[in-house]
């Protein structure tokens, strides 16, 4: 069985995000670029993801997808890189990991996609309001440089990456705690270069007129 890590992702997409942690965790892998209208359907990416998006990865004969579940994936399978806490310490790594690919994720696109939640149906969804979910993230960073312990963590990286986009696309409140944080997090080597890695991907604007 084959070793090698396979990334499969669009620079225009949450693939952004895997990029990232790839890059911390410092191994080699292999980038397969795909578009959405042609690739990302066909029946080769279909037999990793039926879903037909992006980002997935496989590694050892095995497919993942889902950002979240791809980083916590890949913090266990490099252990070396030391990018989750030990087993016994995960109770914040798992709940706010999560916490980023469940309420945060419905809030905001909802909040993308312009529709508003009446009040009375606010039970009905996982994040409640905007305002609670943001509320509970930052407090969950009050008075912390990480989410999940004294280090970096996959968490971090997923988290992070949530709070950067929303912030720059207006998704997000821009809070004095968020801000801080992902200043603190997008500073790191490894998502520089992931930057200049998928900003050289993403296809130069078509000349107007």
């Amino acid at each position: 069985m084959s070793d090698e890590l396979v990334f499969y992702t669009n620079p225009q997409s949450r693939g952004r995000i895997v990029r990232w942690m790839l890059e911390e965790v410092g191994q080699p892998y292999r980038t397969e670029v795909l578009e959405y209208a042609a690739s990302m359907k066909g029946s080769a990416y279909l037999a990793i993801n039926p879903m037909g998006k992006v980002p997935a990865i496989t590694h050892r004969g095995q497919a993942v997808t889902e950002c979240a579940a791809i980083c916590a994936y890949l913090a266990d399978a490099f252990p070396e890189a030391g990018l989750a806490p030990p087993p016994q310490d995960r109770a914040r790594y798992y709940r706010w990991l999560f916490f980023a690919a469940g309420p945060v994720e419905q809030a905001v696109t909802i909040k993308a996609l312009q529709v508003d939640v009446p009040a009375e149906r606010e039970r009905m969804v996982g994040y409640g309001t905007m305002t609670c979910m943001l509320d509970a993230l930052e407090g969950a960073l009050d008075g912390r440089d990480y989410i999940a312990a004294d280090h970096f963590t996959a968490a971090d990286c997923y988290v992070g990456a949530q709070l950067h986009w929303g912030m720059m696309f207006g998704t997000v409140e821009k809070r004095p705690t968020f801000e801080a944080y992902v200043a603190r997090l997008t500073a790191r080597p490894a998502h520089q270069r992931a930057m200049e890695i998928d900003d050289a991907l993403t296809p130069a604007p078509a000349p107007a007129g």
